[in-house]
């Protein structure tokens, strides 16, 4: 038959053809067929432990599963070889689960969607066989029952509890049984009040500027001093002087005090020139008020602060 000829769509016949009278050729009755097909789940050969994954393409024989069939629909089973050890492996349709079922040759690794159905189809037939037996039935809800209540025990339990330990201080508790937590937020505190003390001697603000307060009592003062300075008062000379980082003026007006209460009770006494010269020149000397002196000197000296500055005007003179 040329190719020209194999491709028409009406052929003659004759008008003495017979079609019982042409031979039939012997086949298979149940023949396969060569297809290529991927896995459809993960396997492993139980020959040499190979792992399959799937969705693995093989070029798998198919043939027809004798006396198997779903709603009148046929089953099909699927041959292919392991692709380390050549070992045979076998596979067939589902239709009942809308899935495939492994034979023999390898193992179905774990599926949670398999494990699921499975559980779920045994779960169903236990259930429709107890619904056939009503001692099983009350069985089954008397121990329903015992489990509510073992339940709702529990958790009045648990409710109890946790209401015991509502008034417990839990950051006491740490502290006084966690020494390094206690020692931290000591350490904590203490350079926080270091903090504080050092913005204060600083005299900076919460907003972070700079002031220094004057004292009234150093307020008072400047007051009257200012009003003591005769000449017109200006602007300028109202302004209170800017204290220097050192505070040197609080140091010389402490001193200055400090001075005045020690001389306060010391009396300027001179000792009488001997009528021979000696070669000692004659140094004057203080003396507390005490000690012997003669009544003209005691006269002369109307108070401490006066003697003291007479003392330095001889002391220079000298």
């Amino acid at each position: 038959m040329t190719g020209t000829e194999r491709k028409v769509f009406q052929k003659y016949y004759p008008p003495d053809y017979d079609p019982s009278k042409i031979p039939r050729a012997k086949g298979q009755r149940n023949k396969q067929f060569v297809q290529r097909v991927m896995t459809p789940f993960n396997m492993q050969c139980n020959t040499c432990h190979e792992y399959i994954y799937k969705g693995k393409k093989f070029n798998m024989k198919r043939e027809t599963a004798e006396g198997e069939t779903y709603l009148g629909l046929k089953l099909f089973r699927f041959y292919f070889r392991c692709p380390n050890c050549l070992a045979e492996i076998t596979f067939k349709t589902d239709l009942e689960n809308c899935d495939y079922q492994n034979e023999h040759g390898a193992t179905r690794l774990f599926e949670a969607v398999k494990l699921y159905q499975d559980q779920q189809k045994k779960a169903d037939e236990q259930e429709a066989e107890d619904a056939k037996d009503p001692m099983k039935m009350l069985e089954k809800r008397t121990m329903q029952s015992r489990q509510e209540m073992d339940e709702m025990g529990n958790l009045e339990d648990l409710q109890e509890s946790s209401r015991t330990k509502e008034c417990v201080d839990t950051i006491g508790f740490l502290s006084s049984t966690d020494p390094h937590l206690a020692q931290a937020q000591r350490i904590k505190m203490l350079e926080e009040e270091d903090d504080r003390m050092a913005k204060e001697l600083m005299g900076i603000t919460s907003e972070g500027r700079i002031e220094r307060r004057i004292k009234d009592d150093e307020e008072d003062d400047n007051d009257v001093d200012e009003k003591d300075i005769p000449g017109p008062s200006s602007s300028s000379m109202l302004k209170p002087s800017i204290p220097k980082l050192g505070m040197e003026d609080d140091a010389n007006n402490r001193k200055r005090n400090q001075q005045k209460e020690r001389f306060s009770g010391i009396k300027l006494v001179k000792k009488a020139k001997p009528s021979e010269p000696s070669t000692s020149s004659a140094a004057p000397s203080l003396a507390p008020s005490s000690s012997s002196a003669t009544p003209g000197t005691q006269s002369a000296g109307s108070s401490g602060l006066s003697l003291l500055a007479g003392y330095g005007s001889d002391s220079d003179s000298d």
